[in-house]
């Protein structure tokens, strides 16, 4: 540290809000190195450590070998691994932690290894190169989140992301269950459905509940493999093409409009919603899933800095507030808006019903 520099120290410090605290690099640092742990984790998952280990190897040798790896190149992503939480170290022993044994051992249902195909996609990854131009324009000049109708990154997503989906998705049939149950032969409308396991686990809940499910072609067949691995493809029924171009039909007792507000403007949402308010009977119920910032826009951090993830790959999607969803909903018609917390989520649940 230079003399000068020693000087000016005591002077900078007074002129700052909180003078009392002493400076550090330490946020900088971390920050700007953040994207150095998702690059491990993504090796790790492509290595398959995590599944090697599940089988019973556990040294940086017998992993390497497993993985076909190098020793000293193994010691070292599992190293990072522990450090950051996703594997255990005792001696020279590794073994998986409990969210690692659920999430990325292929032999767990839950494996979410294949969501990183999306997730960390290099097309994702070139949306956040340019993020400063994104920031300076008010969102992606072109749309990212979109594409052709055979573009295979939504069957990757699709097929990568039911484990995390879950929990969300049975908190939505329960809170369906007793508004299906009353009705001899239900109908409900899933909206992207994507994999289906939304709609899956309405019909699961509801064993007379026929769901309606609408998305690409591509993309409806992982919710079809899904249907006949959960037992209720015999209710399952497809409207393949876009949300905004095809017909629904009419007289569905429950809408599913699950993780789509958040890629559209507001005119293209509430556009969107009267169409589902047309096709719905009096009563029926609008299930929406989304991350939904507080008021204040910077908590809680999840759902606030999901505003980032959409101004990266769309021109004009946006993380809503519950004021704004509510607003949406009610000019397309819609009554009696309320959120419905998921614990353990970083999402919620926003219903609403058609008058």
């Amino acid at each position: 540290m230079t003399e000068t520099f020693k000087e000016e120290v005591p002077s900078i410090m007074a002129a700052q809000p909180n003078p009392g605290h002493q400076p550090t690099p330490e946020r900088i640092f971390s920050t700007v190195q953040a994207y150095h742990n998702a690059f491990v984790l993504k090796a790790g998952i492509e290595l398959d450590v995590f599944t090697a280990i599940a089988k019973g190897n556990h040294t940086a040798a017998e992993i390497g070998r497993a993985t076909k790896s190098a020793e000293r190149g193994t010691r070292i992503l599992c190293d990072a691994l522990t450090v950051m939480g996703f594997l255990e170290k005792k001696g020279n022993r590794y073994s998986l932690s409990a969210d690692s044994a659920f999430f990325f051992d292929k032999s767990s249902p839950a494996y979410m290894g294949d969501a990183f195909k999306f997730l960390m996609g290099l097309d994702q990854m070139e949306n956040f190169v340019h993020l400063t131009e994104s920031f300076r324009n008010g969102g992606r000049k072109t749309d990212h989140q979109s594409g052709p109708p055979e573009d295979t990154k939504w069957v990757d997503f699709a097929r990568g992301m039911v484990p995390l989906m879950i929990p969300a998705a049975h908190a939505m049939a329960r809170y369906l269950q007793p508004v299906l149950g009353s009705k001899a032969s239900p109908k409900v409308l899933d909206i992207a459905a994507g994999h289906g396991i939304f709609g899956i686990t309405v019909a699961q809940h509801s064993p007379k509940a026929h769901i309606h499910a609408v998305d690409w072609a591509n993309v409806l067949e992982v919710a079809t493999e899904n249907a006949q691995a959960h037992g209720v493809a015999n209710r399952h029924h497809l409207i393949p093409g876009s949300a905004f171009d095809v017909e629904f039909g009419q007289g569905y007792d429950a809408v599913l409009h699950t993780n789509f507000v958040h890629h559209f403007d507001v005119p293209t949402n509430e556009a969107l919603l009267k169409k589902l308010w047309k096709s719905m009977n009096p009563g029926a119920h609008l299930v929406i899933l989304e991350f939904v910032p507080n008021d204040d826009r910077i908590s809680p951090p999840a759902a606030a800095m999901f505003s980032v993830t959409m101004i990266s790959n769309t021109p004009a999607g946006d993380a809503y507030t519950f004021a704004e969803i509510a607003g949406m909903c009610a000019n397309a018609g819609f009554k009696d808006a309320r959120v419905v917390p998921l614990e353990g989520s970083p999402e919620v649940l926003v219903v609403a019903q058609k008058p």
